[in-house]
């Protein structure tokens, strides 16, 4: 009989990054033969990871508090230990994998023989305490998380979460958990700075819909097309690329286009996709929803795997806009395909993914990225390097090489 494990999340029922680890963990505890347990506050449809990631998590049991629920997200993060902990004692197991870093009530139990092992996406810890504002990532000084949550009442919102969190977050996770995983070597040396231990880098995988083509179309049968992907908020930068970046990028490239897929599943999308027409429509861009249209940027919200597949088979680069993106799965999809990548100089994108110029080009001003995507779109030699070193990082990116990887790193808890 296999012995039980709690993959724990706050929240299952989106294809995100963090959902994305979650779902290959699942794989990777099967392997190293436990029968994993999906735990979550709130209910989910487990089927959808087929359509999402190419992962079927339907076979596995699951574990939650039957909620529907598609807000507060954030305080979802400080009761899923509930859910786990009830978990744990349900199916009797006696190991924990969550990337919810509020744990601390759970570290008792590895007393009683329960082995917990978090993820970090980026440490929490280090946003909400002002103790580690030195480091400059404290959401006060965070631009865009000031942007969405100054005004009432959202900065009440975020003002009790983290009072709140002082509760259910362990200051150091190495104090509170045996084994700490994270996502880049960007990450990592955040973890570092703040709590002084290493954490074990583990990059996410491709999720397996995805494939990792053999040889990509060449540069000569490309459209002068970019692709840009990632959920529709601020963060990702869209803006600054309807504004600033594409005004002077079509005086460069009179015939360049911008698809941007994002997934849209909340009013927050939907206020930052009319944010984003609004602003095409100040600048003199004409924007389309529907890629048979001419138009100069199409905005896709919620698009097919497939449909994403295909602009990126046919793009020549694909923009990444995202100011220290943690990892960045979106670039990592698109170097599956081939296709050249274009990433802000932070982040665990530039590190892990671009490897700070080896296997992608970055930038870090407005005129930097339009010389690297004119290079791109206008010497074919140039193209063809960047495009076969995607390929090449892309390889050791797959849902076989993260599950070989959570191995070796389950060895060394084991041991």
């Amino acid at each position: 009989m296999s012995k039980y494990a709690v993959v724990g999340h706050h929240y299952w029922g989106r294809p995100g990054g963090g959902e994305l680890v979650c779902a290959a963990t699942v794989v990777a505890l099967e392997e190293v033969g436990y029968l994993p347990v999906l735990t979550s506050p709130v209910d989910f449809d487990s089927g959808k990871y087929v359509d999402w990631f190419g992962i079927d998590l339907s076979k596995y049991p699951k574990h939650t508090w039957g909620l529907k629920l598609r807000a507060f997200g954030l305080y979802l993060r400080l009761v899923s230990w509930r859910a786990m902990s009830s978990a744990l004692k349900k199916y009797d197991a006696d190991l924990l994998f969550t990337d919810v870093s509020y744990v601390k009530p759970l570290s008792k139990l590895r007393f009683e023989g329960v082995k917990i092992i978090e993820y970090i996406h980026f440490p929490f810890e280090v946003s909400l305490n002002p103790k580690y504002s030195g480091l400059g990532f404290h959401y006060s000084q965070d631009p865009y998380i000031k942007e969405r949550y100054s005004s009432f009442p959202l900065n009440l919102y975020l003002w009790s979460f983290a009072k709140f969190s002082k509760y259910f977050m362990c200051e150091n996770p190495f104090h509170c958990v045996d084994l700490v995983l994270t996502n880049s070597r960007w990450t990592a040396r955040v973890v570092k700075e703040a709590f002084g231990e290493n954490p074990i880098v583990l990059n996410p995988p491709i999720p397996p819909n995805v494939e990792v083509v053999g040889v990509s179309k060449p540069f000569e049968e490309r459209r002068n097309l970019i692709v840009m992907l990632g959920r529709f908020s601020e963060e990702k930068r869209y803006h600054w690329v309807v504004s600033e970046l594409y005004p002077k990028l079509k005086n460069e490239l009179p015939e360049v286009k911008v698809v941007i897929f994002g997934g849209a599943g909340t009013r927050t999308a939907y206020t930052y996709l009319n944010k984003l027409r609004e602003l095409a429509e100040k600048h003199g861009v004409k924007v389309s929803n529907d890629l048979r249209v001419d138009a100069h940027i199409y905005l896709i919200p919620d698009a097919k795997r497939e449909t994403v597949n295909k602009a990126m088979d046919e793009a020549k680069a694909f923009l990444h806009a995202t100011i220290n993106e943690h990892w960045g799965v979106a670039v990592a999809e698109a170097m599956a395909r081939g296709l050249p990548v274009v990433v802000h100089k932070s982040g665990g994108a530039w590190t892990d993914l671009a490897e700070e110029g080896t296997y992608g080009l970055g930038y870090q001003t407005t005129e930097e990225a339009l010389k690297s995507l004119v290079g791109l779109f206008t010497d074919g030699n140039v193209w063809r390097h960047y495009s076969t070193k995607a390929l090449l990082r892309a390889q050791n990116l797959t849902l076989d090489k993260y599950v070989g990887n959570f191995k070796n790193a389950m060895s060394k808890l084991l041991t």
